[in-house]
């Protein structure tokens, strides 16, 4: 279905104003300009940017398109690697999780917090280049308590999930992360004005059916059959989890979208760290008595945490770039990739079902973006018509608007750059 246009590109007129300050000198004495100059300036500068913003992305919008005119697009392919890419991430850190567990070194706390270590290392020093000590502690003073909840959010989510593949079996677990995707659905619905259309929703039926086609031959397999040890508690550990990576995932879309991502990164390493090492230094302390410690165990958490750090890093690509529904339906192909590095490491054998399931998985996203905007899913309804509210960074609509109105003389060059 085609997009009508709504205001011609040829209608928009140059957006930025021409602003002039002239300085009256009286013998020796310069009068100052008003206080207010500054804040008339940046309210002026604001205003014209969201204008151009807004001519930008009705041009785009505008353009003659057919319902596949967004599988054309760059992004489309770059949402499908970067999702695959966040799949085999999963993978990667599923795989150590194993090997640890292997030589009986239990400690889902312990282990991750060198993954919010790290973030904080690496985006930590920049998000203080970029904003400066003033304007971090402002941050902290006004949306600290924020980010203290996206944290405590993201770091239960993994514990509960793990204490979950204890207690029962791994087609239970893996049934339950659904849950996560209908969180996601319902919160974006509700909270964040999102409107899926009928494709959209037959593009997460498709993939949710996909995903059910591994777990059948899974189970026909006897791959993750078998009798938990607490299957009630279990299910519902799942359930907590799948809850609160849902509820994580809708909030982090709605930061990144808002904030820029070195900023976001930096806070969740920080919350992180003091929230799962007190986690770890209560739960953890017994798992340490039995745990095997020597080079192998020692690598195989270097390797859990590079990995859990690409994950996190990359996430708000696609986040941005998409949504948070479209972040869990491509995650589910991470079995996929699971029982493919499981045919080297550990023996698994690939059952005739599982390219199909692939196959519908990725059939399923093609099919969630069909007859959408040009735009995609980076348009986030939250922020308003011309995105005012969004910051321009990387895979937003924003920064999309901003340069077609560039590429059409509609606002200086270089207006709203500098923000990831």
């Amino acid at each position: 279905m085609a997009n009508e246009p709504t205001v011609p590109p040829t209608a928009a007129a140059p957006v930025l104003p021409k602003t002039t300050a002239t300085v009256e000198t009286y013998g020796t004495t310069t009068s100052p300009p008003p206080k207010d100059l500054d804040l008339r300036t940046s309210a002026s500068s604001s205003d014209a940017e969201a204008a151009a913003v807004a001519a930008g992305l009705s041009s785009l919008e505008s353009r003659p398109s057919t319902w596949y005119s967004y599988l054309l697009t760059a992004e489309f392919w770059a949402v499908i690697a970067v999702g695959q890419l966040l799949s085999l991430c999963i993978t990667a850190t599923n795989t150590f999780t194993t090997f640890l567990a292997g030589v009986g070194t239990n400690i889902p706390a312990f282990q991750t917090l060198f993954n919010y270590a790290l973030l904080a290392l690496i985006w930590l020093p920049i998000t203080l280049r970029k904003h400066g000590a003033r304007k971090w502690f402002s941050v902290v003073w006004r949306d600290g308590w924020k980010y203290f909840i996206l944290s405590f959010l993201d770091v239960e989510g993994n514990y509960f999930t793990v204490l979950a593949y204890r207690d029962t079996n791994i087609l239970s677990a893996q049934l339950i992360n659904f849950w996560s995707i209908v969180c996601v659905v319902t919160l974006s619905f509700l909270l964040l004005r999102v409107r899926y259309r009928l494709l959209q929703i037959a593009g997460i039926l498709l993939c949710c059916g996909g995903m059910g086609v591994l777990l059948a031959s899974d189970h026909i397999t006897g791959v993750n059959g078998g009798q938990g040890a607490n299957m009630l508690r279990g299910d519902l550990f799942a359930l907590l989890g799948a809850t609160l990576y849902g509820v994580s995932n809708v909030f982090e879309e709605w930061f990144v979208s808002r904030r820029p991502v070195y900023e976001v990164l930096s806070f969740l390493g920080i919350f992180g760290v003091c929230i799962n090492g007190v986690q770890a230094a209560i739960f953890d302390r017994t798992s340490f008595e039995g745990a095997t410690w020597d080079g192998k165990v020692a690598g195989w958490l270097v390797g859990y945490t590079l990995c859990l750090c690409l994950f996190y890093s990359l996430a708000p690509l696609i986040l941005r770039m998409g949504s948070a529904a479209v972040f869990d339906v491509n995650l589910l192909t991470a079995n996929f990739w699971g029982v493919i590095i499981g045919t080297r490491v550990f023996g698994y054998v690939v059952h005739w079902m599982y390219p199909i399931a692939f196959v519908l998985i990725i059939c399923g996203l093609v099919v969630y973006f069909l007859a959408g905007s040009i735009l995609g899913d980076s348009k986030k309804p939250w922020l308003g018509a011309s995105q005012r509210e969004g910051v321009a960074g990387v895979g937003t609509a924003k920064l999309k608007g901003l340069r077609e109105a560039r590429r059409q003389g509609l606002v200086g060059a270089g207006t709203g750059e500098g923000q990831a």
